[in-house]
């Protein structure tokens, strides 16, 4: 098949992120060309406040250069419109007589500058501030100019007013609002940023309306409806922007206030796909750089084929560029009503502010002003829904004299620009391998705060902690997964999935593998990760696994061993009289009781295999090396006279759940019907105990040469509970475990809290159970369709 062609109207920051993500999943599978209305490259529009403030130059702010573009055989089009789409012949048309065809469609058209519908807006002297040209311009004006007027006291007009004020212009900042930036913060932190910025030089005009641009033919002030009037021979428009939306209205695609998309970035039209802030969501339009993102990421996904949740939906989160100024905000900081608690902390002296906000035991937002290292923890925090009823309300704000968080205390896996999704550990590798000494350098080498900014800080701290001479933390060496490959396990399954690879020797193949046939290390953890990866794929390599009644154990001597399913330990008269006969009949001399308490046919040849399986016409249990073997119960105690019959029950149906899925390493399990008699519960990769508040769940236990105890995860209330908590514990360990690594190693790696947090959040756990009952489904028609 040739390659599919891809067009891309926008070459802004949401439409090629887009295109960098398509090109990591399927770098050969499009022949891409992208119109940018703009004459430029695609540059970091969010920064253009910071040009005007003198920290920035315009080349600094180039996101890909021409070479990105040629390297990529990306075909650009810059200083050149889309002025038409043709959906029924798939064509774009612009306003330089070229006509494109196309297979997909990506519209990334951005939104433009909202400005006020007054009289004198038309005049010399007032710009809006959202493109190169705007800044240039405004640039320009001031040289020649003293009065500024911005009108506008939220982000951006905050930022282009601390710009002017450093270009040395006198600066009003006219505001329709009682307080500024009143949808990112309450009344508090506004004023004292208000207080900040007037310390600064800034000067302030709130709930002010402007009624019209006075002048001749350049401005020269502004009239407010209440009759006053403010000098200016400049003035900005920073009020806001609006959903550039008229290429699709035009075209005929479906629009509210913006382009209305699922969470699969599709339009109204097949092949028509929107990005970015033309884009309406689920009731939201998103101005911010990481929701933007991770839409071109959901898209990427999509546009390449490949199977997902899609875009979810995004937290918001403001950090303010101003030098002098560090302020945060994130999610939900107003108290709306009952359902709503917050806690604060006010230290006038020190100008530092912070709140939380809390529904339902949950952070649902915070914002920060003068101090703001919590930043990464609280976002991390809203971000994961993590119930936070346990916690200590007032160790979320550590001591400004205790140091605050410390960048030491972040684990590697702690993401710092959440825009780009870069964790600690791959900013310390980076300054360690590369011999970064600066955050340009780090920003450079991994993303780090090339996009909103808000990170420099935290990237900053982050070198200067790893410079200091007494720091021992060290990135190790990357290990390969063996001698064929330098690839890890989570680079080797990252790449499975990204290039879709689906048999062995094309993961070999494909992945560059210096044996071509592999290793006993590599082959069978390839093999489990493809299944993982690809269910249908894992069911048919099972070689004596014909369905549930119909399997074996080839052992060593060439004989097969079979074992007779019993749920439970728990067997009955008529199963074991057809056992006995099967054996007699085809001379099985040797039948074994299992510590697991199972029997054990040993010795079944080959030739009586499917006899046997045919007689006996029983579910056997699976044949699996590294799969939840058979459950451990108490069954065999007489001593206590405990009720045994909740802990059978719990196993039965733990048994019916999980038989025949593979895992990293083979799972024991046992349960214990009281805190009398012993399964080996406490040693084992899931122990359970029934006691009086209902049964304790214990997690990552090893009964080998090194004995080691499991740790307690929780208590269920029911049965009910224990079971769904098991079920998402074996499969969220199936998920994100390494082949081969034991659940004690695993637990260990991702830490105990980190699984708490998984299975106590409702939604994922649904999630892990789902997953898990997609593959018994899968299951069973592979069953029907006869392909075990």
């Amino acid at each position: 098949m040739g390659k599919k062609k891809l067009v891309l109207v926008g070459n802004g920051m949401a439409g090629v992120r887009c295109i960098e993500e398509i090109l990591k999943l399927d770098p050969s599978g499009f022949e891409i060309t992208i119109f940018g209305s703009e004459p430029h490259v695609n540059y970091n529009r969010i920064l253009l406040s910071s040009i005007l403030q003198g920290g920035t130059s315009f080349g600094d702010i180039t996101l890909h250069d021409r070479e990105w573009y040629e390297r990529h055989h990306i075909h650009l089009y810059t200083g050149e419109t889309v002025v038409q789409i043709d959906k029924h012949s798939q064509v774009v048309k612009t306003d330089q007589h070229r006509i494109v065809s196309y297979d997909q469609l990506i519209i990334a058209t951005g939104s433009l500058p909202f400005s006020l519908p007054i009289p004198g807006a038309d005049k010399q002297g007032v710009v809006t501030f959202r493109t190169i040209e705007d800044c240039q311009k405004i640039m320009e004006i001031s040289k020649k100019s003293k009065n500024t007027v911005v009108i506008g006291g939220g982000v951006l007009g905050l930022e282009a007013a601390k710009g002017l004020l450093n270009l040395g212009m006198t600066v009003n900042v006219v505001h329709i609002g009682p307080y500024l930036m009143e949808r990112q913060l309450d009344e508090t932190a506004a004023t004292m940023l208000q207080k900040e910025l007037e310390r600064q030089g800034m000067k302030f005009l709130l709930e002010k309306e402007t009624k019209e641009i006075i002048g001749g033919t350049k401005a020269n002030g502004l009239r407010f409806k209440d009759g006053t009037e403010v000098d200016a021979d400049l003035v900005v428009m920073a009020a806001g922007v609006r959903p550039n939306v008229q290429l699709a209205k035009k075209s005929g695609i479906e629009t509210n206030r913006a382009i209305l998309v699922n969470d699969y970035m599709e339009t109204s039209v097949p092949n028509i796909y929107a990005v970015g802030e033309c884009v309406e969501h689920r009731g939201m339009i998103y101005g911010l750089v990481q929701p933007l993102y991770e839409q071109g990421k959901a898209l990427a996904q999509r546009i390449c084929g490949n199977e997902g949740l899609g875009y979810q939906g995004s937290v918001l989160s403001t950090q303010l560029k101003i030098s002098g100024v560090d302020l945060f905000s994130v999610g939900m900081i107003h108290d709306k009503d009952s359902s709503t608690q917050s806690i604060k902390i006010y230290d006038e002296v020190e100008r530092i502010y912070k709140k939380v906000v809390f529904q339902d035991h949950k952070i649902i937002g915070a914002v920060l002003y003068g101090e703001t290292k919590e930043r990464t923890k609280l976002l991390d925090m809203i971000l994961k829904h993590q119930d936070v009823s346990d916690v200590e309300k007032v160790s979320l704000f550590p001591q400004v004299k205790d140091g605050g968080f410390s960048i030491a205390s972040f684990p590697v896996s702690k993401i710092i620009c959440n825009c780009n999704s870069v964790t600690k550990g791959t900013i310390l590798e980076a300054i360690q391998r590369e011999g970064l000494n600066t955050v340009e350098e780090i920003k450079k080498c991994t993303k780090a705060s090339s996009s909103c900014g808000g990170c420099k800080p935290l990237v900053a701290d982050l070198l200067s902690y790893l410079q200091n001479n007494d720091v021992e933390e060290v990135i190790d060496e990357k290990t390969g997964l063996c001698s064929c490959t330098t690839l890890n396990d989570d680079e080797l399954v990252q790449e499975m999935q990204r290039q879709g690879l689906s048999t062995i020797q094309e993961v070999m193949e494909v992945l560059d593998w210096k044996n071509n046939e592999g290793c006993s290390i590599c082959r069978p953890a390839i093999n489990y990760y493809l299944g993982m990866i690809n269910p249908e794929y894992e069911s048919k390599q099972r070689a004596l696994f014909i369905n549930e009644n119909r399997n074996a154990v080839f052992q060593s001597d060439g004989t097969y061993t079979l074992i007779p399913q019993m749920y439970g330990g728990i067997t009955n008269p008529e199963q074991l009289r057809k056992i006995a006969q099967v054996a007699e009949k085809y001379h099985i001399n040797d039948v074994a009781i299992t510590s697991d308490q199972r029997i054990l046919l040993l010795g079944v040849k080959k030739e009586d295999l499917s006899d046997v399986w045919s007689e006996l016409n029983m579910r056997l249990s699976s044949p699996q090396v590294n799969g939840v073997q058979n459950i451990k119960t108490c069954i065999g105690e007489h001593i206590c006279s405990c009720d045994k019959k909740p802990s059978i029950e719990l196993a039965v149906s733990l048994e019916k759940q999980l038989e025949f899925f593979t895992t990293p390493y083979r799972v024991k399990m046992g349960i214990s019907s009281c805190l009398h008699n012993e399964a080996g519960s406490t040693t084992k990769d899931v122990g359970v105990i029934r006691v009086e508040r209902g049964w304790e769940i214990y997690i990552g236990g090893s009964g080998g040469r090194h004995v080691r105890a499991g740790e307690l995860l929780c208590v269920a209330a029911t049965t009910e509970e224990a079971l769904e908590l098991i079920s998402g514990f074996v499969q969220y360990y199936r998920e994100t475990a390494n082949y081969l690594e034991r659940t004690w190693e695993w637990v260990e790696r991702v830490g105990l809290v980190h699984v708490r947090e998984v299975l106590f959040d409702e939604e994922l756990r649904h999630q892990l159970l789902q997953h898990l009952e997609e593959e018994i489904t899968l299951r069973k028609k592979l069953v029907e369709r006869s392909l075990y």
